[in-house]
């Protein structure tokens, strides 16, 4: 009689939940491990960076130290800045870079997917566009600032050069790798141009856009940033430019660490948002 119809778990299947165990372990042991070495990485940094300010092997008053970038942020977020609380300041720069990337997204999206699925379309604007991406963006910055003035809408501008570009490419890309076999089935099946399009294209390319989106609302923040520099009212670049207009190099410091911290809190959300949508797809191995 065979060992499953004795009741005894044969040795493969008992063997299984162990191995996913032991899997799991050792992800779980290998996530600690990197944690552990970030963080200590970052405090060997800055400790060597405080070492040398304080001893003056590097000039303390261009370099500054990490203690004293924290006592201007901490004066920031206590005292508030010169146009107004610190919050105020991130919000004005967060509300920019997130208006300009939406719109940079959505336009590169539409576009990409419609001269990848119309080659006519991107037989004509093809060069144009080729012409466009060549030119340095972040110099129309003081373009937009002449034409919209200190306000929002030239750093919105700043943002959307900057986001339009990469999104594009990758929807472009991602609607001309889609399968050709999933195409020609759902004709046979009698699926229109814009079903095709929408149920077929847009979904195959998705995996391709969200590629995109990480890096350019990383650029978003930087044509926002930008904007501001040049000309603005209120805004992290503008405290940036003010410490740099009085030499307070711990003000451009704390200024570019807001700036980061802000940029890790929305790569984790795209982030999450991507392992979301794309439950479906294995995990990748070596993560």
């Amino acid at each position: 009689m065979s060992p499953e119809l004795l009741g005894t778990p044969v040795a493969g299947t008992a063997k299984a939940p162990d191995r996913a165990r032991s899997r799991a372990r050792a992800a779980r042991r290998r996530r600690a491990v990197v944690t552990a070495a970030r963080v200590l990485l970052l405090v060997a940094v800055l400790g060597l960076w405080e070492a040398l300010s304080r001893t003056e092997a590097i000039d303390p008053f261009n370099f500054s130290m990490p203690s004293r970038i924290w006592d201007q942020i901490w004066t920031w977020i206590s005292h508030g800045t010169a146009q107004g609380s610190l919050g105020e300041q991130i919000w004005y720069t967060l509300y920019e870079a997130l208006l300009g990337w939406a719109v940079g997204v959505v336009a590169g999206v539409v576009l990409g997917i419609a001269l990848g699925r119309v080659p006519f379309l991107a037989d004509v604007l093809g060069p144009y566009i080729k012409v466009l991406n060549s030119l340095p963006r972040i110099v129309l910055a003081p373009i937009f600032v002449i034409w919209f003035g200190l306000g929002p809408v030239s750093k919105i501008a700043s943002a959307v050069v900057l986001v339009f570009f990469p999104v594009f490419f990758n929807a472009f890309q991602g609607a001309r790798e889609v399968d050709r076999d999933l195409v020609s089935n759902a004709r046979i099946l009698g699926a229109s141009d814009r079903r095709v399009t929408f149920q077929v294209v847009i979904p195959s390319a998705t995996s391709w856009i969200f590629t995109s989106l990480h890096v350019s609302f990383g650029f978003a923040l930087i044509g926002a940033v930008v904007g501001e520099y040049i000309g603005a009212t209120k805004g992290i670049g503008l405290l940036v430019a003010q410490s740099q207009g009085t030499f307070n190099a711990a003000g451009v410091y704390a200024a570019m660490v807001i700036l980061a911290a802000v940029a890790l809190v929305a790569e984790g959300l795209l982030t999450f948002a991507e392992r979301r949508i794309f439950r479906w797809k294995p995990a990748d191995s070596g993560h």
